[in-house]
């Protein structure tokens, strides 16, 4: 067995979690490695809205100016367009979302994951990080004195750090071997997404999400000419975007009568695989183990409906972060906070995604008139609408709107 440098921190998965958080420990002097199974970053259709509460959480990381830097583009407006309201009405009330700033936030930030990921590599390497690509064969050994080994370059090695990170994804070999349970909520719907260019004469600036017919739709312009596009529908059509032909039926889809500009979107080049997955929550009660941590998906991940994943897995980052900062005996008990607030959080991003869930992927007329009548109440009393949690955070909406019988009553209406 190969022995290399011996690091005080392993971090597996080179992704936007474990890159950030390397990058932040590298900077504090803490040595640190990367152990990542891909050798290049692809698109897979992963998560490239961050919401203006997580843009806040790449500041305190150090890395908000190398995402813009990389691409990171500001959308400035959303337009809820959508079978439930005239298309005039809905472009009359849209929301300014440069209006956050009066609350210390920017509006949300658009750019492609794999851009995201080269980028924040990039920084961990120039900062001192070592980053393994091509890694296998990971072998997790919680503990107090923890340990991991693992295949690179056609050789086994072996690393004794003081603490490993997963930060490997949803389906986390550091989760599993370290023994931490994740809970699955039942799937609520399907999502496709493709990214796509030369859509030139859609806004820019302009975000959009809405329900027409059978299908919840969702656009985040990334420059003037490219979008990420994402589709909801029914789990009864689950080969609706399967096959040789799923860019061009994806593209049909958004023929929109409720969107004026949807036909730049149409006629728009594909840019990108089209890809279509499960929506769900997966959560685990105590993402730490001993001689281990887990951010991001390999802690629990948010149904991506309401777009939180790297928002979420920035928080995660920097408060492990500041927690192994503050003290550098790094035994479960200091991760406490993390726990608790996490769990929480997540708590209440569950009930959000569960909202946005009944409200635009449920279909038919019942559900439209559900709509009207929610669209309704926001309009008059803004402060109904636990949806801010997914722009200002989870926190900043009070606890007691949270609730299971706010989510009854809404099926009920």
């Amino acid at each position: 067995m190969s022995a290399i440098r011996n690091p005080e921190v392993v971090i597996v998965g080179g992704g936007i979690g474990g890159s950030a958080l390397a990058i932040a420990l590298a900077r504090a002097g803490i040595e640190t490695a990367i152990l990542e199974k891909s050798t290049m970053h692809i698109d897979r259709v992963r998560g490239e809205w961050i919401s203006p509460w997580g843009v806040a959480e790449t500041e305190p990381l150090g890395i908000y100016d190398l995402l813009r830097e990389a691409g990171g583009h500001h959308v400035t407006k959303h337009v809820a367009y959508g079978d439930d309201v005239d298309p005039a009405t809905a472009i009359s009330e849209a929301q300014d979302l440069t209006l956050f700033a009066n609350a210390a936030f920017k509006p949300p930030l658009c750019i492609g994951h794999p851009h995201s990921c080269d980028a924040l590599n990039a920084a961990a390497i120039k900062g001192g990080v070592e980053l393994l690509r091509g890694v296998n064969d990971v072998q997790v050994t919680p503990g107090a004195s923890p340990e991991v080994r693992f295949h690179h370059d056609g050789a086994e090695h072996r690393y004794t750090p003081r603490l490993i990170i997963g930060a490997d994804g949803r389906n986390s070999i550091v989760r599993r071997q370290a023994g931490i349970e994740l809970h699955r909520d039942p799937t609520h719907h399907l999502m496709a997404g493709m990214l796509v260019d030369e859509i030139e004469g859609w806004p820019e600036s302009v975000q959009t999400l809405g329900t027409e017919a059978d299908i919840n739709f969702l656009v985040f312009p990334q420059s003037p000419k490219r979008a990420r596009l994402y589709v909801c529908y029914g789990i009864d059509q689950k080969r609706r975007f399967a096959g040789a032909d799923n860019q061009a039926r994806l593209l049909d889809a958004f023929r929109l009568r409720c969107v004026p500009d949807s036909h730049y979107i149409v006629n728009g080049v594909p840019a990108g695989p089209c890809n279509s997955y499960a929506n769900e929550d997966t959560w685990t009660d105590t993402p730490v183990a001993p001689g281990v941590v887990l951010i991001g998906d390999a802690a629990g991940h948010n149904d991506p409906i309401i777009g939180q994943g790297l928002s979420i897995t920035y928080r995660d980052a920097r408060m492990v972060r500041d927690l192994m900062l503050a003290n550098r005996h790094w035994t479960p008990a200091l991760f406490a906070p993390y726990v608790a607030e996490r769990a929480e959080r997540m708590r209440r991003l569950r009930f959000v995604a569960t909202m946005f869930s009944i409200l635009y992927v449920e279909f038919g007329e019942q559900a439209r008139m559900r709509r009207i009548k929610y669209r309704e109440e926001r309009m008059k009393n803004p402060a109904v609408d636990p949806g801010m949690a997914a722009m200002l955070g989870p926190e900043v909406v009070p606890a007691e709107a949270f609730s299971e019988e706010a989510i009854e009553r809404l099926r009920a209406a």
